[in-house]
């Protein structure tokens, strides 16, 4: 079934606005914007000022908003946010890793009852876990503390995305460089302050080239990971000239496979190889360029929409909403990266109208 009929709403471009000005006191500007029943409204402009000047992100209005509206979606501007019934997830969590590793059920009960480095056990904090960080600092501690923890988390603490925008604690530690402020702990403590939390979240949210007019898209990266939106406009693309259908998921290709095991939108751009004038080395060399920008640039980007909008009669989008389920143990309905992006446009859309 060819998807890009249904989908074509949902990605196409409008003609790009100018920037908006940047406000004359653009702390001032953030907290009149805040949503109403924000705490502490001149904290939370003051981090996200620095935190926007710091990485040299021009504070339009379009930016505040942008920001503003994903803290609103992810966090309700909390910097801990209480996650609901956490420690049932967290014990499912440790079950599953305990099964997995063929350890019974009593190990994992007799690992909980031992004194933690806080005073009371790890059970007592896992039955009183409310937040990611009582979690992550729940599993570090078991982690660094006794050999059974070691064994279940080394390196793998579940809790892989924290703070007031719930960013990526892997980006964020690859991200430190150039941190303006202190930090009293790891990067992974950090993520989980206000400050931190902001910081790496606009980080990933704005610091990056795209070539998106429509803000929604970039809220689908910031979901599904940067450039996905772009990337799944490609495998639209790929999709109608091949006759294949595909997964719009933004992910061009399978990691770490091999040439001879390509994935299935390489498999896909392959077919088209003969029309494209580029072998198997070519098509690949081009498609690992699918975390940059310049992507956009290369000769099989170009020759993928020609033949694809040849065969469609007539212009494809070149951004379309990753269709991704978002799959986590806090969530409890099925949802996806279309939702959440536009569910935040939504938010930044009223923003920009105050």
């Amino acid at each position: 079934m060819r998807l890009w009929p249904l989908l074509l709403l949902a990605g196409c471009a409008t003609a790009p606005r100018e920037a908006a000005v940047p406000p004359p006191d653009v702390q001032a500007e953030i907290a009149r914007r805040l949503p109403a029943g924000v705490q502490d409204r001149e904290g939370w402009a003051a981090d996200i000022e620095a935190s926007l000047a710091t990485q040299r992100i021009e504070p339009t209005l379009e930016n505040l908003c942008a920001v503003l509206a994903v803290t609103a979606q992810e966090s309700g501007f909390v910097a801990d946010p209480s996650v609901p019934d956490l420690p049932r997830i967290a014990r499912a969590e440790i079950d599953r890793r305990a099964d997995a590793l063929h350890v019974p059920g009593f190990v994992i009960d007799a690992a909980l009852k031992l004194p933690s480095p806080d005073g009371r056990s790890y059970g007592e904090r896992l039955r009183g876990a409310r937040t990611e960080r009582d979690l992550s600092e729940l599993y570090e501690d078991l982690t660094g503390s006794v050999p059974l923890g070691r064994r279940l988390f080394a390196g793998k603490n579940p809790v892989q995305t924290g703070g007031p925008m719930q960013v990526s604690i892997a980006f964020a530690e690859v991200s430190a460089a150039g941190y303006p402020w202190t930090m009293e702990g790891s990067v992974r403590d950090e993520v989980f302050t206000r400050r931190g939390g902001l910081y790496f979240g606009i980080a990933h949210l704005l610091g990056y080239p795209t070539p998106y007019t429509r803000k929604v898209h970039r809220f689908a990266d910031y979901n599904a990971g940067r450039y996905a939106s772009r990337n799944a406009g490609f495998q639209n693309a790929v999709a109608v000239a091949s006759g294949i259908p595909l997964a719009l998921d933004g992910d061009l290709l399978a990691p770490g496979a091999p040439l001879d095991r390509p994935g299935q939108t390489e498999r896909a751009v392959r077919t088209l190889a003969p029309q494209l004038g580029m072998d198997a080395r070519k098509i690949r060399k081009a498609l690992e360029r699918g975390d940059r920008l310049d992507f956009d640039d290369t000769p099989l980007h170009a020759r993928v929409f020609a033949l694809a909008e040849a065969k469609a009669g007539q212009p494809l989008p070149r951004a379309i909403l990753p269709g991704i389920r978002l799959e986590s143990p806090k969530i409890t309905r099925e949802l996806t990266t279309a939702w959440f992006a536009q569910r935040v446009d939504e938010r930044y859309q009223q923003c920009m109208r105050q």
